[in-house]
This record gives structure tokens, sequence and C-alpha cells, in this order.
């Protein structure tokens, strides 16, 4: 009975054995006949530690097919550790050999380092081979145009396309293209503000794309910077007349306002005066209504004689004459002051 028992445990044994040998049987005489130098049972432990071992195996080859093997330190557990690290181990060994093709320096820690950091190491060595065109506003966020005024008032619609390849070394930590379109944005902007008249502009618009590139802004950037171009320039609205027409409207209110306040102080200053007036002649009318009272005093105290009174009476008389003849009467004065 006990022979039966080990010999059932030693057919189940084999017949694991030679599924675990089916399974990995091909990916080993893949890379024994392509030197990659991975073993059987490594195949096997690759499984237990959750590793793909075809994408292992795939890179590992491509690898060593490419030379890479000779110039870096591509070992299997350089492969598995950044499979486990979430990496994506096919693109990076991609990405390598068209560096090595093109000449370009990367080693096997920048290229990991770069995958990781979310970066699509692949496309930025072909970007890094064959530049690519950005254009300027970014029409996948705004339809307009880089406006822009220039020294005599103009305004100027610009639109430009930056051609610009990968910076290996600065691919890490570098801006990305949001940061190189607003840098030359506001670069073309400022050029076009600086220039005295609109005509210099649409008579030479690569003195914009000179002026643009010799400020560096590919600094810190993950690209370099390999043309700017201005694509299309419109002259758009005569913004120096409109402000100055603005400000000429803006001085007329404050003139307005200003004249209208004199006129408001003015008025005033004329009531006061009626008033003054209508004061002062009341003054005069008290002081009248004294007179006959001094009249009566005089006549009482011997100061003042008949024949005294009679010529004061002619001379009242010969002074409302005279008036009348002037035209002027006491009831024609206030009128005039009203």
């Amino acid at each position: 009975m006990g022979y039966i028992i080990a010999g059932v445990f030693i057919a189940i044994v084999m017949l694991v054995a030679l599924a675990l040998v089916a399974r990995y049987l091909g990916l080993w005489v893949q890379c024994y006949f392509s030197k990659a130098d991975i073993g059987l049972i490594e195949l096997i432990i690759m499984s237990i530690r959750k590793v793909n071992p075809s994408v292992i195996v795939r890179s590992k080859i491509m690898a060593v097919q490419a030379g890479l093997t000779d110039s870096y330190p591509i070992t299997n557990q350089a492969l598995q550790a950044h499979y486990l690290a979430g990496g994506n181990v096919l693109k990076v060994i991609k990405a390598l050999v068209a560096a090595h093709r093109a000449r370009i320096e990367m080693d096997w820690q920048v290229a990991q380092a770069i995958d990781l950091a979310g970066r699509d190491v692949l496309d930025a060595v072909q970007t890094s081979v064959n530049p690519k065109v950005i254009n300027c506003p970014d029409p996948r966020k705004s339809a307009g145009t880089l406006d822009a005024v220039a020294g005599d008032g103009i305004q100027l619609k610009a639109r430009a396309r930056v051609t610009v390849r990968t910076n290996i070394q600065q691919l890490i930590g570098g801006a990305t293209e949001e940061t190189v379109i607003a840098r030359v944005g506001q670069g073309i902007v400022q050029a076009i503000g600086s220039t005295p008249s609109y005509k210099l502009v649409l008579e030479n618009p690569d003195m914009i794309s000179q002026t643009v590139l010799n400020q560096g802004l590919e600094a810190q950037t993950a690209f370099e910077i390999v043309s700017i171009d201005i694509a299309d320039v419109d002259v758009g609205e005569n913004i120096g007349a409109r402000l100055q027409a603005d400000q000429a409207e803006a001085d007329v209110r404050v003139a307005q306002a200003r004249a209208e306040q004199r006129r408001a102080g003015a008025a005033a200053r004329e009531q006061e005066m009626v008033a003054q007036s209508q004061k002062n002649r009341a003054e005069v009318v008290l002081a009248e209504a004294d007179i006959p009272m001094a009249i009566v005093e005089g006549f009482k105290a011997g100061k003042l004689g008949l024949m005294d009174y009679y010529q004061l009476k002619n001379v009242q008389a010969d002074t409302s004459m005279r008036s009348a003849i002037a035209g002027v009467s006491d009831q024609v004065a206030p009128t005039v002051e009203k």
C-alpha cells in the first residue's frame, strides 16, 4: 500500500515538473540560443516573484542582440527590479536601442529613471532624433493668437511654430511643452512690444524670431529649441488711437465737471451778493427812517430853521427829478438785482 502512495506522489511530482518544463522550456530555449543568460530555474523563480518571464526574456534578448549589454550593465535582476517597480521594461529597452543606434548618450539608469518618472522615454528619444513642431499658442487649448501692441500703438496678432528636440540630460525634472509654449508666447509679445513700428515686424518677422531665440527660453526645460518660425502675422486694431480717444473723452468729462463746479460756485457767490445787497438796502431804509426824527430834534434844539427845511426839500425834489430824467427809480434797482 505504501508503494502505491509513493508511486502516485512521484507521478504527481513528475507531472508538475513536466508542466513547468513545458511552460518555460520554450523561453529557456530562446534564451539559450540568443545568449540571454537566463536559466530555467530563474524563469520559474520569476513567476514566483510575480514577474512576467516573457517580458524579461524579450527585453533581455533585444538588449543582447542590439549590443546593449556590451556597453551598459543590464542584468536580469535590474530588469526584474524595474518590472516590479511598475516600469515598462520593453519600452526602456527599445529607447536604449534607439539611442544606441542614434549615438545618443543614455544609459540604463537614466532610462529607467525617466520611465519611472512618468515620461515616455521612447518618445523622448524619438523626439531627440526627429524634432517635433509645437504650435504657439496651443490650438488644443486656445483658438486665438498672440496679441501684442507695437510702439506706434498698432495691434499685431501672431502665430508661431516652435521646433524642439528632447534634451535627455534635463528630461528628469525639466519643464514640459506647456512651459516652452508659455515662454515663447511671452517672448514674442515682448519682442513686438519693443518694436518702434508694426511695419518693421511685417517687413522682417525673422527679427522677432531671432530676438526670442536669444533669450534662452529652453533653460530648465526638457527640450532644446531648434527654431522659432512666425507662421502668421495679422494687423489688428489701432490700440494707441483708441486709448488716446478714451483719454480725450475722459479729459472732456473732467473739464465739464470742473466747469460745472465753477458755475455752481459762481451761482452761489451771486446769491450771496444778492443777499448782501438786500441787507445793505435794508440798513439804508432803516437809516432813512431816522431822518424825520433827526429833523424834529433839530427843530426842537434850534439847530434847524424853517428855511433850512425848505432848502432840504428842494434838494430832495431836485434829486428825484434828476433820477426820473435819467430813467432810474427806486423800483428799478431791486428788479435788476433779481
